[in-house]
């Protein structure tokens, strides 16, 4: 659990200071969990995946993916809603600990700054070596965990049901 109620906004920081939230926490000795995703439309497969994320540990820090990456990842119409919300939407969560943003096309710059215990990623990912900052975490003594997702809960399934094409 957290350490108390801090208000959405707190939870919402810049890379270096994830990485001094997580360096405290692991200090305190807790295990810090890191995973990172684009979280365009929150639906109850992310929410089920956040919380088997923190299921790992005692703190989940999520990396988020900026506007300007998801449009270089995804394409044009994407994201559907703004980075902002999104991370404010991720960061009400009980289960989210602190929400950081991420330009680039990958989180290593943010694994590498946030040093995490656990590397958590979605079971869709065939092995830990498919999962970017594995080689970082467990060279820190760390893991990686891959985490169920629910079937047939995802954005681009209810951005094609919006649209009319399921």
């Amino acid at each position: 659990m957290s350490d108390g109620f801090r208000s959405t906004a707190g939870k919402v920081m810049p890379r270096q200071a994830a990485a001094r939230f997580s360096a405290e926490k692991k200090r305190a000795g807790r295990t810090v969990v890191f995973t990172n995703g684009c979280f365009d439309l929150l639906h109850v497969g992310h929410v089920t995946y956040l919380e088997g994320a923190r299921a790992c540990g005692d703190v989940l820090i999520v990396g988020m993916n900026t506007d300007a990456s998801i449009r270089r990842i995804k394409g044009a119409g994407r994201p559907v809603q703004c980075q902002e919300d999104r991370a404010r939407v991720l960061a009400a969560l009980a289960c989210v600990d602190a929400v950081t943003l991420f330009d680039e096309d990958t989180p290593f710059e943010t694994v590498c700054a946030i040093r995490p215990t656990v590397l958590a990623k979605g079971a869709d990912y065939g092995t830990k070596y498919d999962v970017v900052g594995w080689d970082i975490v467990e060279a820190g003594g760390g893991r990686v965990e891959r985490i169920p997702l629910v079937e047939g809960k995802s954005t681009s399934d209810l951005i094609r049901r919006l649209n009319g094409q399921a």
